[in-house]
């Protein structure tokens, strides 16, 4: 399929742009160009899986273990902005 310069103009017409001959002209032979980039590719012979991830996923999370956990009392120790066994914000109106 090859193009032409009124393929161009209908699409604008569609997409609403107003395009200048010269612009439509360019576009033209734009497309063409892109055309057959892709029809060269379509020669090409791949023998291979694609590849849709290229490096191999894997599970990046570590194992889950129990741990010692702080106690309220530590937790609460490294600050001053505490009230009856709790961090203490500030006020909320």
């Amino acid at each position: 399929m090859k193009v032409t310069p009124d393929i161009v103009r209908r699409v604008a017409k569609i997409a609403r742009l107003d395009l200048t001959e010269a612009e439509v002209k360019k576009f033209s032979k734009d497309l063409n160009e892109i055309l057959a980039a892709f029809k060269e590719l379509d020669k090409a012979k791949a023998n291979v899986e694609p590849s849709f991830q290229p490096l191999e996923i894997k599970d990046v999370t570590r194992e889950d273990k129990p741990e010692d956990v702080l106690s309220q009392e530590a937790a609460l120790s490294n600050t001053k902005h505490k009230e009856k066994g709790f961090f203490k914000g500030p006020r909320a109106v």
